[in-house]
Parts: C-alpha cells; sequence; structure tokens
C-alpha cells in the first residue's frame, strides 16, 4: 500500500497544490517559529453568515486538511475572526426594533445593544449565529473576535507598530483614495470615550514615543488618545495588514473583488515587519442571468436554500470545483451538483490510493467518506417524483423498494434525505413549471413500438435490458438522431426537456405503470 503522504506530494487537486506551495514556499518546510501553521477565514458580522461565508471556510478547510496530510508532524489552526468591532455604518433590513439600533449607528457592534434581545450586543448575536452556522457543517475552527484583541490588548504591540510607521502606512492607502477622503484620511479610528463611536476624523499629531495621537473632535477641539488597549481601531485595509502580522496569519483566501485591498494590506503588513499570507483569490458567484451575486439585489442563493432542496455535502462539492472560475449559483444547478456528489462517492470504494485524492469526497469528508449506495440518483427520484405527483415520501419509497428491496428510510439515510429533497424540489421548482405536450404522429408510433416491447418482457426485466429496447426504438427513421428520441420521451411523458437514463428509470417506475404512460401518449393525451 502505497503511502498516501507521498501520494500527496504531487496529487493534482487543487487543495494540495495550495497546501504544498504553503508548506515548500511560505514555510520553506518548517514549522512556524509560533509552534503552528494559521488559517484564517475572516466575516463581517454586521449581517447574517451566507453562503460566501460557507464556501470560504469550506474551502479553507480543505487545504488544511491536504496540508495535514502532507506535513503531520506541523500543527494547525484555523481562526474564523469576526470584524466586530467595526462602527454600524446602515441598519440592516432584516432585524427587529430597527429604530433602537438606528440610535447607536457608528458605534463598534459589539457596543450596540441586542435588537433581538438574546445578546450582550448586536455583534454578540451575530458571532453566535456565525459559531452556530459553522458548527452546525461540523467545521474545527476557533472563534477570534476583534474586540477581544483589541480591548485585551493584544494587538497593542502590532498598533505601536502602525503608529511609528504612520506615514509610511498613509502613504501607501493614500494614492487610493479621492481627493477629499485625503483630506481626512488616517489608518486609526478613534473611538469617542463620550458617545463610544467609531470616529472619522483628521488625525493631527502622532507621538510614538507615548503611544497616543491627537485628533481634531467633531466639536473642533483637539484629543489625545492612546492607540492601544481598543481606545482606537484601524482602518479596514490598514486593520487586515495588521492582523496578518499580529496572529502570524499563514493562509487566507478571499474573492476577486479584493485583489486591491489584498495588494495594498500586503504592503502595509511588509511595512510593520511581517509578510503577507499565502493567498487564494477566488471568483465570485453568479445569478442565472450571469449577473455578480449581490446581497443588496437579493439575487443570491442562500444556504437554507440549497440545504432545503439538496444534502450540505452538495454545496460542498459546489464550492470545490473551480474555485478561481466564476460560477452560476441558482437553484437550476442544484440537481446536477447532487449527481455529480453521489457519482464521486459511488466511485471512491474502488479507487487507487492516488486516485481516491483527487476525488473531491476525499476533500468533503476529509478522508473519510460514508461507504454507503446511495441506490438512485437524484434526478431519477425528480422524475419519480413528477410522473407520480408525489408530495408524500411513502409514495415514492412503494417504488424504491420494489427496485432496492433491501432499502429502506432507516437503513439508507442518504436515499431517505435525497427522497425528501427531491418532493419539495419538485413541488417548489418542477410541478409549478410542467409543461408536457402531446406526441406526434411519428412519436405515436415509436411510443407504441415502446409500448408492445415492454409488454413482451417479464416484469423484472433488468436496466440494461430496458435501455436496449429504448435505444432499438430510438433507431427509428423518424429521428434523425437517438437524442431526438430520448427528447421526445421527456418531453411527451415527463414534462421535461432532460431527464434520467430511461431504462433505469423505467425499473423504478415499473413496466405496467410505463406502459399506461405510454398508452395516454399513444392517444394523444396530455400526461
Amino acid at each position: 500500500m502505497p503511502d498516501l503522504r507521498d501520494l500527496a506530494r504531487s496529487a493534482a487537486a487543487w487543495p494540495f497544490q495550495e497546501a504544498r506551495a504553503l508548506l515548500d514556499g511560505r514555510l520553506k518546510g518548517e514549522k512556524p517559529e509560533k509552534g503552528y501553521v494559521l488559517f484564517e477565514t475572516g466575516y463581517g458580522p454586521s449581517g447574517l453568515p451566507h453562503i460566501g461565508t460557507f464556501g470560504e471556510v469550506v474551502r479553507t478547510t480543505m487545504v488544511r486538511r491536504a496540508f495535514a496530510l502532507l506535513a503531520p508532524e506541523i500543527p494547525t489552526r484555523l481562526f474564523a475572526f469576526s470584524d466586530d468591532m467595526d462602527g454600524l455604518r446602515k441598519v440592516p433590513d432584516n432585524i427587529p426594533n430597527q429604530e433602537m439600533v438606528r440610535q447607536h449607528l457608528g458605534k463598534p457592534l459589539t457596543s450596540i445593544p441586542d435588537p433581538f434581545g438574546t445578546h450582550e450586543s448586536f455583534g454578540h448575536h451575530n458571532n453566535a449565529r456565525l459559531r452556530s452556522f459553522l458548527d452546525a457543517f461540523g467545521f474545527e475552527y476557533e472563534f477570534q473576535s476583534a474586540t477581544d484583541w483589541y480591548k485585551s490588548g493584544r494587538y497593542d504591540q502590532a498598533l505601536l507598530g502602525v503608529l511609528r510607521h504612520y506615514d509610511e502606512v498613509i502613504n501607501v492607502v493614500l494614492p487610493t483614495l479621492g481627493e477629499e477622503r485625503r483630506a481626512t484620511y488616517s489608518p486609526f479610528l478613534p473611538v469617542c470615550p463620550k458617545t463610544g463611536v467609531v470616529l472619522q476624523v483628521p488625525v493631527v499629531e502622532t507621538r510614538p514615543d507615548d503611544g497616543t495621537l491627537i485628533y481634531r473632535d467633531l466639536d473642533g477641539k483637539l484629543v489625545e488618545t492612546p492607540v492601544t488597549g481598543g481606545a482606537c481601531k484601524l482602518q479596514w485595509k490598514a486593520d487586515w495588514g495588521m492582523r496578518w502580522v499580529a496572529l502570524g496569519v499563514d493562509y487566507e483566501m478571499s474573492g476577486k473583488d479584493l485583489i486591491p485591498s489584498v495588494e495594498l494590506s500586503s504592503r502595509i503588513a511588509r511595512i510593520l515587519g511581517g509578510s503577507a499570507p499565502q493567498t487564494l483569490t477566488y471568483e465570485l458567484f453568479l445569478d442565472d442571468k450571469g449577473q455578480k451575486i449581490s446581497k443588496s439585489k437579493g439575487n443570491g442563493l442562500a444556504v437554507e436554500d440549497w440545504l432545503k432542496y439538496a444534502p450540505p455535502e452538495s454545496l460542498a462539492l459546489f464550492m470545490y470545483q473551480k474555485p478561481k472560475a466564476a460560477k452560476r449559483l441558482y437553484f437550476d444547478v442544484i440537481p446536477r451538483a447532487v449527481d455529480d456528489y453521489l457519482t464521486f462517492l459511488g466511485k471512491f470504494a474502488a479507487e487507487a490510493p492516488e486516485k481516491r485524492l483527487e476525488n473531491p469526497v476525499w476533500h468533503i469528508h476529509g478522508g473519510q467518506p460514508p461507504a454507503e449506495d446511495a441506490h438512485l440518483t437524484f434526478g431519477i427520484l425528480l422524475n419519480l417524483a413528477t410522473v407520480c405527483h408525489a408530495e408524500d415520501p411513502a409514495v415514492l419509497w412503494g417504488f424504491i423498494r420494489r427496485y432496492a428491496p433491501g432499502a429502506a428510510p432507516d437503513t439508507a439515510p442518504i436515499l431517505n434525505a435525497l427522497v425528501d429533497h427531491a418532493i419539495a424540489y419538485y413541488r417548489d421548482f418542477v410541478k409549478p413549471t410542467l409543461r408536457s405536450r402531446l406526441a406526434t404522429p411519428d412519436e405515436r408510433e415509436a411510443f407504441l413500438a415502446l409500448r408492445d416491447g415492454l409488454a413482451a418482457l417479464p416484469a423484472d426485466s433488468s436496466a440494461e435490458d430496458l435501455q436496449a429496447l429504448v435505444y432499438e426504438i430510438g433507431k427509428r427513421p423518424c429521428f434523425p438522431e437517438l437524442k431526438a428520441w430520448f427528447k421526445a420521451c421527456y418531453e411527451v411523458l415527463l414534462g421535461a426537456e432532460q431527464g434520467p437514463r430511461l431504462g433505469s428509470f423505467i425499473r423504478l417506475y415499473g413496466i405496467a405503470e410505463t406502459i399506461a404512460l405510454l398508452d395516454k401518449a399513444i392517444k394523444g393525451e396530455a400526461i
């Protein structure tokens, strides 16, 4: 049996490429002085966790797992970092008690009362939602709060470093700003001792030896404040670069829209005597029209939306595949993602060790995917729900038990979950758009031939024998190619433009039941 660690050195899967670049590049094959490799993901807690949050954490976890196989002797940690010291700029639309929150605009999220009334602050509430969100998927991580890092003093040395290099830092940022913003910009944002608001005010003087700065308050008065202990926080780009240095972050990925911020924060990290982590820039998601997904536009797909219609592993697969390519993220991609996952899962057990490392399910399940037969594809279950007009799992299970006698809800949990997901997807997306058409005269003759062929076969005929019959009928001269025959079957019998492998579907649905469908089509009736 070959050693998996040796195989990982040449595995082509992108998490292994990232892990090797981290190990051989940034780390030079050595354990960092801090004693571990730090992976980080960031989170802005002014809103609830979303599908981008899931994607970033699951992808980072995949790289971390690949690294652990490559270098098991080097410990790793994953920080889920919340920027909860940020001042709230606008009241979210989806929270209660908006007027109460509006009275605290500008304050750090952890200083604003919780509009839900369940936690110490709005920031604490959203942080709890983040942890609950990540825990639901079984992620291994350590939660970190910016408020805690600022107020506990753990950022103090890094903040004093920014103060000492104030002019260098500001000269990196100023060319990226508009003229009006340049006039008042400072990397430090003092927290007003009277109101608690995070101020964007001009800094008049810096005093590195004293660890303080002097700013002009909104009332025109000069105020001296320490930069440490939570009395100030940093602007976003300076904050990111400072954090990389203070925490010693080794790996962090981010979206394509943050490329300028990564470059700028990397320069700031070098000014502070540190270095930027290794980064992966992932492409952004697009909607069904190819437009960038935007929370403000509401054209995105939420995690809970996906999980209503498909298992979480299928979403993890969607995130795994081609992270550097833009992908359309909308409801129509869900069935394909589920069946792709089932295909990869079905292949895994019989694959050679080196092939397993290339299989996405190795990365989705940390090398230990479930050894369970799904029995059926999601596509076939959807088609079965369609022809049965099924909204009750018991209806589908009646057919499934005939197809796979050993399967039952309590013995086939993957299949049981797929049944529930298929019914939900059918009810919400297939049923409202069913548009079966009537068969043409040529198609009716073909359906009659298929009907007679099925009637002559034993009731327990295999899916392969049934598929062979379907193929034979499709060779008739009236069909220019097999594709046209299958399309006719899907459109007339199932009311869809695409469908399953027909032999497998007939085996599941039943020969007698399929003959009944064909009889309607032959008579010119709508199905």
